[in-house]
């Protein structure tokens, strides 16, 4: 298992982060635990055993995942392991329909954070995330929020998930103004048929330092190996569709993947998960699981080296066609001398 600093900060994490989405009462009748699994305390315990095994450090989980259920049961999973580990949670959802459930207000930032410290069986959180951008909170109000909370040392760092880039940009610019605890980290979609991020949220995170936790590797089930042209076998969430996926282009990036996956005897979504491990960017990645097996498979994606014609190969199939301003010549050029750029910009004109 390979470890790097989350963004710039001390911090270092697996290139692996395990999701625990799935950790939840199976006894429960809630849609979404419907939709994602509900694996029950034992397997729940197994899987953080497994994961810890491998060299994993980092767990990711919200307050909403199993209806608070899964902070509970990674905190028992953990036990006096909990020091060695690093705890990402996040607030935003609500468990209530009240008008102030919803959101990263003081009061629901205060409110939550104590919920989710209890369920944990844990002092502290490390990386407490903002679950979603709230248009109805000044940002200012939740970044003096969360500042009090490192102040406190209830949060060790603080960090942000499905912000597009100018709210990031915003974020950490306010930060800087007001002189709070800066974001260190986004947590996004990003897989082999959602690329959509490289647009404008990688450069941004990159360019702020801030570190990147790729979510949904498999695209829900898409990439697993188990979705086909002729169906969804058990693969896919097909009565949800999220991540929405564009099928023509995702069935052309399934045959590549199957031959490779063939050619190398490994399955597809090892494939895809050690895929996003060599992109530009990407910290570390969240894989979870509703079995063993499952769990078993994507963590063996961490050993797993792809050569340059490999990479090129997912690379020509799955590259998003460039949107304004990135096809225009000298939006291409960054990082390059002065005269290369004018080289690049006479050549183009020619053209």
């Amino acid at each position: 298992m390979k470890y790097q600093a989350l963004g710039d900060t001390g911090l270092y994490v697996s290139e692996l982060t395990l999701g625990t989405m799935t950790f939840a009462d199976r006894s429960r009748t809630s849609p979404m635990l419907k939709t994602v699994g509900a694996t029950g305390q034992d397997l729940a315990t197994r899987m953080v055993d497994m994961a810890i095994e491998v060299g994993i450090n980092v767990f990711d989980t919200a307050n909403l995942y199993g209806l608070g259920d899964s902070e509970v049961m990674l905190g028992k999973a953990l036990g006096s392991r909990r020091k060695d580990v690093v705890i990402a949670t996040k607030v935003f959802n609500p468990f209530g329909d009240k008008p102030n459930d919803l959101g990263t207000s003081r009061v629901a930032i205060m409110r939550e954070v104590e919920g989710s410290l209890t369920r944990l069986g844990t002092d502290w959180i490390d990386l407490y995330q903002v679950h979603a951008f709230d248009y109805t909170t000044p940002l200012e109000e939740t970044l003096r929020a969360l500042d009090d909370l490192v102040r406190q040392g209830k949060v060790r760092y603080i960090g942000l998930s499905n912000f597009s880039a100018w709210q990031i940009a915003k974020a950490d610019g306010l930060a800087r103004l007001l002189g709070t605890e800066r974001f260190c980290s986004v947590q996004a979609y990003y897989s082999l048929v959602g690329r959509e991020l490289e647009r404008e949220i990688i450069p941004a995170s990159v360019d702020l330092g801030l570190g990147i936790l790729a979510y949904s590797p498999l695209a829900g089930g898409f990439l697993s190996g188990k979705y086909t042209r002729e169906g969804a076998a058990e693969g896919r969430r097909t009565h949800v569709e999220y991540p929405p996926v564009d099928k023509e282009r995702g069935f052309a990036i399934l045959d590549v993947l199957q031959q490779m996956s063939a050619d190398r005897g490994i399955s597809v979504a090892q494939l895809a998960v050690a895929w996003l491990l060599h992109r530009t960017g990407v910290t570390s990645v969240i894989v979870g699981a509703r079995t063993e097996e499952q769990l078993t498979a994507n963590l063996a994606a961490a050993g797993i080296e792809l050569s340059e014609a490999e990479m090129a190969a997912l690379e020509d199939v799955s590259a998003l066609a460039p949107e304004y301003p990135n096809y225009v010549p000298w939006m291409r050029t960054r990082g390059v001398d002065l005269e290369t750029m004018r080289k690049s910009l006479i050549a183009a004109q020619r053209d």
